[in-house]
């Protein structure tokens, strides 16, 4: 039979500070999933209104689904942060873009009518889990040349992108790099963390202490500083420390909801989501995902990048968010980009971070109210770019 779809609407997003990841870190002694409870009780304590036996599902990204994030991470959360037991939850894996497809699963529910209500999130403890150290990479991928062998380094992809498009210098990037930096001390400053950000106690070697800002802010990084440092993937290379987001651990969540629930529950929405989209590229070149995912999302919904006020991208090394600005026609220096800063400046904890670009441009939508249509992106590991649409529902045309 014929049916009509719910409509889906984003509540409330949050996230924890982002630590080092390593013994040095911030969250070194804490788990990887008390970080997602926290941050799942934070967003019940944000938004009172919503009784927890309404949560229909609670859907949990992580790219390592091993040791403190892996039993079944959405369960697992739920029953931690002390929801019913009624509700259930699930777990996903789609590396970087996990919490973004922790979203766009929960939002299949919601639209299909079998979920009302859908906690989303994803959280990456790459201290007590380093990129890849659980995971055994086919051989055939290699010896049968299905994929280019540096497809498994990401530091390698994004050298291979500075090959593919040499117009895209070490410069630009660093350029780049340093004003993520300022984007995201100005962001800390004006407080817009502050509304984002869950504070969280831990335990260190120094005893207890708060986890409240991301560790890897470095508002006095220059381009001279950045020019001497040193190419870890490559002799004579052009990728750095300096021009890439650092190995982070973190979590994120949010609410997601039927506009026709929220209105019930008095929820206060403030984006609809218009549109995502997912696509594979070379596995070597995985930096470029983005750049058809994009178009991809933006054919669909019948508009082009002239029509999109805000960009949240993701930023695992400069030269990404360059091919992304090449591909699509947006100049990196473009002020509806990343206009908080990104992962070169807080950290990228792989799964957690596509919530973190949603709650981001959340709060870009509730300063630029003349702004309709956002979208947020990322690239991801072995070849893939993820997008997702989202209008602005204090436009006016929500």
């Amino acid at each position: 039979m014929a049916r009509t779809l719910s409509e889906v609407v984003y509540v409330d997003g949050v996230r924890t500070a982002f630590g080092r990841a390593g013994e040095s870190g911030l969250f070194w002694k804490t788990r990887a999933d008390d970080m997602g409870v926290k941050v799942v009780r934070e967003l019940l304590r944000r938004n009172p209104q919503l009784p927890p036996e309404r949560i229909d599902d609670v859907v949990f990204a992580a790219t390592a689904q091993v040791g403190d994030q892996g039993l079944t991470l959405g369960r697992d959360v739920a029953l931690l942060a002390g929801l019913p037991k009624t509700v259930p939850g699930f777990a996903v894996d789609r590396m970087c873009a996990g919490a973004l497809t922790a979203t766009t699963a929960g939002a299949g529910e919601i639209a299909m009518g079998a979920a009302d209500v859908v906690l989303v999130g994803g959280v990456e403890h790459m201290g007590h889990h380093p990129m890849g150290e659980d995971v055994d990479f086919n051989p055939r991928f290699v010896s049968e040349r299905i994929v280019d062998e540096s497809a498994g380094v990401m530091g390698a992809t994004a050298e291979n992108l500075h090959d593919a498009f040499p117009h895209l210098t070490k410069e630009a990037a660093d350029t780049y790099a340093v004003a993520s930096q300022q984007k995201a001390a100005k962001a800390w400053d004006d407080g817009v963390m502050d509304e984002i950000v869950v504070p969280m106690s831990v335990f260190t070697d120094e005893g207890w202490t708060v986890a409240a800002r991301d560790e890897f802010l470095r508002p006095d990084t220059t381009l001279e500083a950045l020019a001497e440092l040193r190419t870890p993937f490559r002799a004579g290379g052009r990728v750095t420390a300096g021009n890439s987001a650092g190995l982070t651990d973190g979590a994120t969540a949010a609410l997601i909801a039927s506009e026709s629930a929220a209105e019930e529950l008095g929820l206060e929405p403030t984006m609809r989501l218009a549109g995502f989209a997912y696509a594979g590229v070379e596995p070597e070149l995985m930096g470029l995902g983005p750049v058809p995912a994009t178009s991809k999302v933006l054919e669909r919904a019948g508009i082009t990048i002239d029509d999109v006020g805000l960009f949240e991208l993701n930023e695992p090394f400069a030269v990404q968010v360059l091919t992304w600005c090449d591909g699509v026609g947006v100049e990196p220096d473009d002020p509806r980009l990343n206009p908080y800063g990104g992962a070169i400046a807080c950290g990228h904890p792989l799964a957690a971070t596509g919530v973190r670009l949603m709650a981001q441009l959340a709060r870009g939508f509730s300063e630029r109210p003349d702004v309709r249509y956002g979208l947020t992106a990322l690239c991801i590991g072995m070849g893939m770019g993820a997008a997702v649409l989202w209008e602005n529902l204090r436009n006016g045309h929500g």
